[in-house]
């Protein structure tokens, strides 16, 4: 095998971190929701109102650090200026809201290791979309990467006799699986709510890179946050309404649950997965993402067992390890889907500097010299 080049899958510093924070809320993010839901696997709180809240908290921080070096003034022009790119962004807020509000059934309904896996199924697709939507085809390495990652999550489906490999007595794990789903797709409709999320983490996250480095590549990342941000408050508003819960949503009992301490610590998470996500699809690309996933699951297996005594099985061994391999390989022939125009590369440059520290540099002026070789 090749040498892995780090420098093209990592172009900075700082995308390192980025890549380390996306990784590490995410699998944060199901450990912290599955500790919130009672015995039964329902929630006290609303999970819609919750998924609201936390949009707005974004909205709410995104209006921060862009005011941090402009205006107010600035900030409310931009976003009227650039109404037709807020309407573009119904598109992927509906699909993430569909996906956010999924995400709380399914993780009720399975263990957070085998939704982690589950939602690889995604990489394919994403593949495909990537290549119809920026033209950018997938070399062979590539491919064999993306199908053995997708072999790697259909092993989970495969029973090797139930060795776990745990540390805790029977008793630990038969209360811990009881009611949840350990294995993987059955045939009932947890199964289509499932791929349902799939499906719109896959168009979602490839349309949101499209708006990001394409139709709005020269509107600053923080006003294309904004324009994210209201039009999901929109969606989730909307769903409220059609659940006929609008006004019982904000009443004091939901919202005391809400902000209960291991509640609230949700909606930061969320907040921050949602904040570092744009830049991730800003910086990295939408098939690199889908490997921070995939490395979730090694973590994500380990923590469970120890908060939630969840046995970790052969088969989930053999399927992190198998998405281990697949990782290694693309790291090796990663995508690289940089902005178009000298417009769109000053504007990276810019934003780049905003987020990096001194001794980033060299690291961003490189970076600025290759994107407008390429634009």
């Amino acid at each position: 095998m090749g040498k892995t080049n780090w420098k093209e899958l990592f172009p900075t510093r700082t995308s390192v971190f980025i890549f380390i924070a996306y990784m590490s809320l995410f699998v944060a993010q199901g450990i912290f929701v599955t500790a919130s839901q009672e015995k039964n696997n329902s929630y006290k709180y609303d999970t819609v109102t919750l998924v609201l809240l936390t949009e707005a908290l974004k909205l709410i921080v995104s209006c921060i650090l862009y005011c941090r070096e402009n205006t107010a003034q600035s900030l409310v022009t931009n976003v009227i200026k650039g109404s037709n790119v807020l309407m573009l962004y119904l598109v992927p807020a509906a699909l993430y809201c569909l996906y956010n509000n999924l995400a709380f059934h399914n993780l009720s309904v399975f263990d957070p290791t085998t939704y982690y896996l589950l939602l690889q199924f995604r990489v394919v697709i994403t593949g495909i979309l990537f290549q119809i939507i920026f033209k950018k085809y997938l070399s062979r390495k590539q491919w064999i990467s993306l199908i053995l990652l997708t072999l790697g999550c259909m092993i989970k489906q495969v029973n090797f006799g139930d060795q776990a490999i745990s540390n805790g007595s029977k008793n630990e794990q038969d209360e811990a699986i009881i009611s949840k789903n350990t294995v993987g797709f059955d045939l009932s409709i947890n199964a289509v709510f499932i791929l349902i999320q799939t499906i719109c983490s896959c168009l979602a996250g490839v349309y949101n890179e499209y708006l990001l480095k394409n139709t709005g590549q020269d509107i600053n990342i923080y006003i294309q946050n904004v324009f994210m941000y209201l039009d999901s408050i929109l969606c989730n508003a909307l769903i409220l309404l059609v659940q006929g819960n609008i006004l019982s949503a904000f009443n004091i009992e939901n919202l005391a649950e809400i902000f209960r301490p291991h509640v609230f610590i949700i909606m930061v998470n969320s907040c921050a997965v949602g904040i570092i996500t744009s830049f991730f699809l800003k910086y990295l690309n939408s098939i690199l993402k889908t490997f921070a996933s995939a490395l979730e699951l090694v973590f994500t297996a380990v923590l469970c067992r120890m908060f939630f005594s969840i046995p970790i099985y052969i088969n989930t061994i053999l399927s992190i390890a198998i998405v281990s391999i697949s990782v290694y390989l693309y790291s090796q022939s990663p995508v690289v889907n940089l902005p178009k125009s000298d417009a769109s590369a000053k504007r990276d440059f810019e934003d780049r500097r905003a987020l990096l520290t001194e001794e980033d540099e060299d690291d961003i002026l490189q970076m600025n010299e290759v994107i407008i070789k390429k634009s």
